[in-house]
């Protein structure tokens, strides 16, 4: 049984990625597109499709946001699907789209 820590209020699995503090990378450049936009990132020449709006505004307000929960909730994603979102940021993190930024690190200007 797991214990409360650990889950959310509909007994889903936490991700602590859920309270970190992300942000784009520096060398990535988003382009907008009708399906939702285009990720290039400069340094490592990867282009990744965002196919879902949502996940656009999601990672767009990484900058500004405390944590990836309250980006989360500020684009409207319904709790239910915050590991869902998690696991697509990892997915991000893993190409260096997007990083962790240290408590006392400033996201880019």
């Amino acid at each position: 049984m797991a214990c409360a820590a650990s889950t959310d209020r509909q007994g889903v699995p936490m991700d602590s990625m859920l309270n970190e503090r992300w942000t784009l990378s520096p060398s990535v450049a988003l382009r907008p597109e009708p399906f939702g936009a285009l990720a290039y990132h400069f340094g490592n020449r990867k282009l990744t499709f965002l196919k879902r709006p949502e996940l656009v505004e999601v990672v767009r307000s990484l900058e500004s946001a405390p944590d990836v929960r309250t980006a989360l909730e500020g684009a409207g994603i319904p709790d239910s699907q915050h590991a869902a979102y998690a696991a697509a940021l990892r997915g991000l993190a893993k190409t260096d789209m997007i990083r962790q930024l240290a408590e006392n690190e400033e996201a880019r200007a």
